[in-house]
């Protein structure tokens, strides 16, 4: 791997922070007028000591955030991959054995204070907004894509903050902030995988109003702990009858000390990041938020945060791809010359370079409406009002519906996308990248998990079809969404030409009579919008670039609509081509 800080030696990304992120907005709705500054002023509390009393403090101690996050994943911990990874996961008796060389990364950057990025700072954390958490994922995958998942455990305890009550978000929060305990999430059980309305793991309360939980949940990242320190385990348990589906069941937290692992996975890839399967037996648990919440409310929630998680994470492995094979390229003789010189390899590296400055865009904007409908909410609930009120509220209105598509696309395209350019990757190194001298092998395993784990991408497909269709409706949040953000820049002829193709798609499908066609097509649709979605952010991102840098990235756009084009063009082909063929009688 790389030796660098993988912060600084990012262009692309440096230029995402210093001109392209709109801080103002994101700081503004975060920061709530500096409040946890104000707060330090009057009490001394030395957990707000860090927190940013204007703008420009915000922004530079995110930045100084970054640089130190990127100089420990590129300086110690990416040298130390191959190492962790050869050495792997031990498992025995019901404890997991983590490698050393792992052990003594993680304690690094425990000590260092950067885990907590999630948790707020009144709990010991960093309090991130989700632009900035999502810059951090990426900066950490780069590295490692197990250890990033060691590392970012612990901000699970978001998941405590916004739904437990306030004597929980005491005891819990601020253990998991300081490393004394990590995350776990437990929603997957042997037979019911993404068919969580069906999860049987049994929550019955005692006469003296406890709770116990029976069961097994399988495929529970880190339920074991890490290192000695236990798992708070978020399960999703049935308080209703065996029938009564996503209604009868509810969210718990469980200590990692009370649970049995019966085993962990031996897995493609993310060879030192635990599987495990779980056995809860009369395990004790206490009751997260309301009975009967946990899918809808609870555990969706979290869901959609660990979906932008992996948005970031499959970010920060395709980077990885990209600037490893850049730099083997660069260095690898044929023919007397590099072989970034020749064109079919020059070709895939420019592929790369682009994909991944579009990846970006879509990462961080789906951050952004994450950011605008989560905090706008929080404040309007902490200032007295009902959840009905808040959610008649028109800013959480459409932040929330554009949440809604942006998680759910940014989850589907950055992770079928990081697949590709892992693929490339090897296939630039040649028959080296298929052999273990090379990191490119690992990152190609740990790539593949991406477009499965925390809801495969057709069920992202799923879950965005409809607001893509209604969103484009002549007043839909997503027309209206588009409107307003081509009117930041000057778009170029080939944009109209990629939004004309995608207003086509979407009028074609809709027409479609035949439901059965209509799911088998969405797809098409989805990525049709990916597309258009990823070609207006990157344009968008050049408003406020010059010179060299705009022409630079503008060339990249193009690029990009000519690929769009040719993808659109083939999506409406199949849509009509589809509908013509089921309209013939048999």
């Amino acid at each position: 791997m790389i030796s660098s800080n993988y912060f600084s030696d990012n262009d692309d990304l440096n230029l995402q922070i210093d001109q392209m992120i709109d801080w103002q907005e994101t700081v503004g709705i975060y920061e709530n007028d500096f409040e946890d500054a104000k707060k330090y002023k009057e009490s001394g509390d030395e957990k707000l000591a860090n927190a940013p009393s204007s703008l420009q403090e915000a922004v530079d101690s995110y930045k100084i955030i970054f640089e130190s996050i990127g100089e420990i994943m590129g300086k110690t911990v990416a040298p130390k991959a191959k190492e962790m990874e050869a050495v792997g996961l031990k498992f025995d008796k019901g404890k997991v054995t983590f490698p050393p060389s792992m052990v003594e990364c993680y304690n690094v950057f425990r000590d260092a204070g950067l885990q907590p990025y999630s948790i707020s700072r009144k709990y010991g954390g960093l309090g991130l907004p989700a632009v900035t958490q999502a810059v951090a994922m990426e900066i950490l995958a780069r590295g490692d894509a197990a250890f990033a998942i060691a590392i970012g455990s612990v901000n699970l305890a978001d998941t405590i903050e916004r739904f437990g009550s306030a004597e929980m978000k005491q005891t819990w929060v601020p253990k998991m902030a300081s490393g004394e305990l990590v995350g776990a999430m437990a929603l997957t059980e042997p037979n019911y995988g993404s068919d969580l309305p069906g999860v049987q793991t049994k929550a019955e309360q005692t006469p003296d109003g406890k709770w116990k939980l029976n069961g097994t949940k399988r495929f529970i990242t880190l339920a074991c702990g890490f290192n000695g320190a236990p798992a708070v385990i978020l399960t999703l348990a049935r308080t209703g009858n065996p029938t009564s589906g996503a209604r009868g069941l509810s969210f718990f937290l469980v200590h990692g000390d009370d649970v049995q692992i019966a085993g962990i996975e031996k897995k493609l890839g993310l060879h030192c990041s635990p599987t495990c399967e779980v056995v809860y037996e009369n395990t004790p648990a206490l009751l997260i938020g309301q009975e009967g919440q946990g899918l809808i409310k609870y555990a969706m929630g979290m869901m959609n945060s660990a979906r932008l998680s992996i948005a970031a994470q499959s970010m920060g492995i395709a980077t990885a791809a990209y600037f490893e094979a850049k730099k083997y390229a660069s260095e690898r003789i044929q023919f007397g010359k590099p072989i970034d010189q020749i064109p079919a390899v020059r070709r895939m590296l420019d592929r790369m370079e682009r994909e991944v400055t579009g990846m970006r865009c879509l990462t961080l904007e789906a951050a952004r409406t994450v950011d605008m409908y989560v905090w706008r909410t929080e404040r309007l609930e902490h200032s007295g009002l009902g959840e009905k009120e808040v959610r008649k509220d028109e800013h959480v209105r459409k932040w929330e519906k554009l949440a809604s598509l942006f998680t759910p696309v940014s989850k589907y395209y950055t992770s079928e996308m990081c697949n590709v350019l892992a693929s490339d990757a090897v296939q630039i190194y040649g028959g080296a990248g298929y052999t273990e001298d090379y990191d490119v092998a690992r990152i190609f395993r740990d790539a593949r998990i991406t477009n499965i784990y925390e809801g495969t991408t057709q069920l992202q497909i799923v879950g965005a079809i409809g607001t893509v269709t209604a969103g484009m409706a002549a007043n839909g949040h997503l027309r209206t969404y588009i409107n307003d953000e081509t009117q930041k820049f000057s778009q170029s002829a080939e944009l109209k030409k990629v939004f004309a193709g995608f207003e086509e798609i979407v009028t074609v499908y809709k027409d479609l009579k035949n439901a059965g066609l209509k799911d088998t097509l969405a797809f098409e649709v989805v990525e049709s919008a990916a597309r258009y979605l990823v070609g207006m952010l990157m344009e968008r991102s050049t408003a406020k670039l010059s010179g060299e840098a705009k022409q630079k990235r503008m060339n990249l756009c193009q690029a990009y609509h000519i690929d769009s084009q040719a993808i659109l063009s083939g999506n409406i082909l199949k849509l009509k081509l589809s509908d013509a063929k089921t309209a013939v009688p048999a």
